[in-house]
């Protein structure tokens, strides 16, 4: 992998992870880190196993790979580290074979979110706004070297009225909370191995957007395979949420916030389908608010895509969760859109990128994108 410029590094500790003994690091196939926008990333790693003098598996035996150490895998391209995952172990396969050489181990892990879904908890936070309750929650998890990035909200409970009550994890509370208010909540390596940034709030969907996925220009082209769109119009909805005033018991519609997520297309899509969000009726003109903006971020976007790129040519880590440009496969689909998934996959001499890109609809929105 040298004589391609990339590199990688393991590091691996049941409470500081260090460098992995050169055993580990030797006997190691290949590696697979998935990055979501939702939900956990994960990795696979796999190893070729042999047994010593004593008859078992040195792997096994050592203790290095059992659950729950902690695991972070970098990658540099160039002169450039990126972490690709902090994580856990959480399970692993043997796979023996009669072959002396070919048994394997393959490692299963969670990035370290999963720290906060171990423990059932039953809470109350009264007279706090939500952002301040998930500030909270993250700041009881600094050992783990998390960096709250919080978005604040301004709805604040009246503890004669509500009082906000957590029943179960951490992590299931703080993604309620971060569905309540139309967000996304998510744990993200820095550049520096450790130390994580703990996102609450809408999705990235503005910033300077990564090198462009390229088709169809000549040595520029950094796309392996053709990327595939799709174009589902059934895929947006349009909320319409109602309350009821308590003394007339009117009805009174609630608007849906706009610009909750900047438009990425030239035509974006029409949403065919209503939903309407359930009890709703007896929230405040704030909370229905609120709901309103939750049910609008939850529909899908219009147009997805999906392909594969090799690292090396596309000089960098494409990242999940922010947004990258497309050029080369035509006008409707040209432009920026945002990243929902890649899995890096790397071996010796190879590291290819999978991914999974959206957007509302149709239409590069700039005549350009970053190259």
């Amino acid at each position: 992998m040298p004589s391609l410029g990339v590199r990688m590094q393991l590091l691996i500790g049941r409470t500081v992870p260090l460098p992995a003994p050169y055993a580990i690091v030797e006997s190691l196939q290949g590696l697979e880190v998935a990055n979501r926008d939702s939900d956990f990333d994960g990795f696979r790693m796999s190893f070729s196993m042999g047994k010593d003098a004593l008859l078992d598996y040195s792997l096994l035996a050592s203790g290095v790979l059992d659950p729950p150490s902690r695991v972070i895998i970098v990658v540099s391209i160039g002169v450039l580290p990126q972490v690709l995952i902090d994580g856990i172990i959480t399970s692993h396969q043997v796979a023996p074979s009669n072959r002396p050489g070919e048994s394997t181990l393959h490692v299963f892990g969670k990035d370290i979110s999963v720290k906060l879904s171990l423990e059932e908890k039953n809470a109350t936070y009264p007279n706090q706004p939500d952002s301040v309750i998930v500030t909270r929650l993250i700041a009881g998890y600094a050992t783990l070297g998390l960096v709250p990035m919080v978005t604040p909200t301004t709805d604040v409970p009246i503890q004669v009225d509500r009082v906000p009550s957590q029943q179960g994890t951490d992590l299931a509370y703080i993604r309620e909370l971060a569905t309540r208010n139309g967000f996304v909540f998510y744990i993200e390596p820095t550049p520096v191995p450790g130390v994580n940034t703990a996102y609450w709030g809408l999705d990235n969907r503005i910033g300077i957007p990564q090198p462009a996925l390229t088709m169809n220009m000549g040595a520029d082209t950094n796309v392996d395979n053709p990327i595939q769109f799709s174009y589902d119009a059934l895929g947006p909805a349009q909320p319409r949420v109602t309350i009821v005033e308590p003394f007339t018991k009117m009805s009174i519609p609630i608007p849906v916030p706009s610009g909750l997520s900047p438009p990425l297309s030239l035509r974006p899509a029409q949403s065919l389908r209503t939903t309407l969000p359930r009890d709703s009726a007896n929230l405040n003109p704030v909370q229905a608010g609120l709901r309103a903006a939750s049910s609008a971020s939850q529909s899908s976007d219009a147009v997805t895509g999906s392909g594969e790129v090799d690292a090396v040519r596309y000089g960098q880590v494409l990242r999940a969760r922010r947004l990258v440009g497309v050029r080369g496969v035509g006008f409707s689909y040209d432009g920026n859109y945002y990243v929902r998934e890649v899995t890096h996959r790397i071996r010796r001499g190879e590291y290819k990128q999978s991914f999974s890109i959206t957007r509302d609809g149709h239409g590069a929105l700039l005549p350009l994108v970053r190259p």
